[in-house]
């Protein structure tokens, strides 16, 4: 029973997308969840049956077999139903009803891929969009999307209701864009798979496990883009590069007490280097185009920080990085950061003229950093902009760190 036990739920995020998506793609997405509950039941039964009978020799073939009856039972039960999808189906009164669930890995890579542009729509809010792709294209339970975003499952589910129904009103279909119209709906797309790495990235729960399957989850799905001519573009490389490069260092991000440790402070030996490899793999296949986006630039400097080597001239490359990035792509934590290369590149005193022509007093990255920039000069003033910086901080392990800034003044 331990096998079973351990097997299904590893079993479970793997198919649970590939179905959906598939028996999805048959009915239409305004029946999303019937395919979802139909998985749902396939899953409970092997279960029930497994922890029997033990693990079929093929129990992903063994999975798409029953999912396939499960859709059938459900046809005969629901005649009204059936003749609504009726064009995917043979109806005979001799026959009965037969289906073509097509479980070939080329279908299976078509239907999510068509599934992750329909819910990828910037008719629902960017929270929905990352939801809806944690639950239908990565598997994830109700509970446990709802502790990535520190929250409950009645307002998860509320929210995933709400997009589902939004969809359905605006009639998305479960297809390809037009061809004129895949690149632009291509951005949607990719900044939906670059806020749930950055959900899993930089999130705040304790489940080093659900952080790390997050981020890993917005790899694939990236990687599926490149499996289609259309959407196999320079831009769609650059953001894997970027998510690679971030997801080296992911062992050495936290301590054994699941304390946040600093750049400086890693042990680079923890470093995935094969993930590194990617990085650079992927960021040779986004040279070469006409268009020069946000992630091209956040993968070179991602590139530049998975080499340790702390010198002036590295830091003065990231400087003029991210000098390009604000011209392009203007935010909050891009000034900070490219404050903080101005720093490392040119020494504290013009950090601070510029650090503190920025006013971002709402921001405890911004006191943080002024903390940071004082910490030779004034220590005094150093720790009152910590002070700032930790009364600002939302989070228990944000504190932390800033308390340890704190403690070596």
């Amino acid at each position: 029973m331990q096998n079973e036990t351990a097997f299904i739920p590893h079993l479970f995020r793997r198919e649970f997308s590939k179905m959906v998506t598939v028996i999805s793609k048959l009915f239409g997405l305004q029946y999303v969840e019937l395919a979802e509950d139909i998985v749902s039941e396939t899953f409970l039964i092997a279960t029930e049956t497994w922890g029997i009978k033990g693990i079929p020799p093929n129990p992903t073939a063994w999975l798409y077999t029953v999912a396939k009856n499960k859709t059938l039972e459900y046809l005969r039960r629901d005649k009204v139903f059936a003749e609504k999808v009726s064009p995917a189906l043979i109806l005979n009164e001799q026959a009965g009803y037969q289906i073509n669930l097509d479980f070939s890995k080329q279908n299976i890579q078509d239907s999510q891929l068509q599934m992750l542009f329909a819910i990828c729509n910037p008719i629902i809010p960017d929270e929905a969009q990352i939801g809806l792709a944690l639950r239908i294209l990565c598997g994830f339970g109700i509970d446990e999307i709802a502790e990535a975003f520190l929250s409950n499952k009645e307002t998860i589910n509320k929210r995933l209701y709400r997009a589902r129904e939004k969809l359905r009103e605006a009639k998305v279909a479960l297809e390809m864009p037009a061809e004129q119209q895949v690149n632009q709906r291509l951005d949607n797309v990719l900044h939906t798979i670059y806020l749930l790495f950055n959900e899993g990235y930089n999130s705040t729960t304790q489940s080093e496990k659900l952080r790390t399957d997050m981020c890993l989850e917005a790899m694939r799905l990236g990687v599926i883009l490149t499996g289609c001519e259309s959407t196999n573009l320079h831009k769609t490389n650059a953001l894997i590069a970027l998510m690679c490069f971030h997801a080296s260092r992911f062992n050495a991000r936290f301590d054994n007490n699941n304390d946040v440790v600093l750049y400086e402070d890693q042990d680079e030996t923890l470093w995935d280097k094969e993930l590194i490899k990617q990085g650079n793999y992927y960021l040779h296949l986004s040279v070469g185009g006409t268009e020069l986006t946000s992630y091209h630039i956040e993968a070179a400097i991602a590139q530049m920080h998975s080499q340790k080597a702390d010198t002036p001239q590295k830091w003065e490359h990231i400087l003029q990085l991210y000098n390009q990035l604000l011209l392009i792509n203007y935010s909050p934590s891009v000034a900070l950061n490219r404050t903080f290369a101005l720093y490392k590149a040119r020494g504290a005193a013009q950090a601070i003229t510029e650090a503190e022509k920025l006013q971002l007093t709402g921001n405890y990255f911004y006191f943080t950093l002024l903390g940071e920039l004082y910490k030779d000069i004034d220590k005094k003033h150093a720790k009152l902009q910590y002070q700032k910086a930790h009364a600002l901080a939302k989070t228990k392990k944000d504190k932390d760190v800033i308390q340890q800034k704190i403690a070596v003044l």
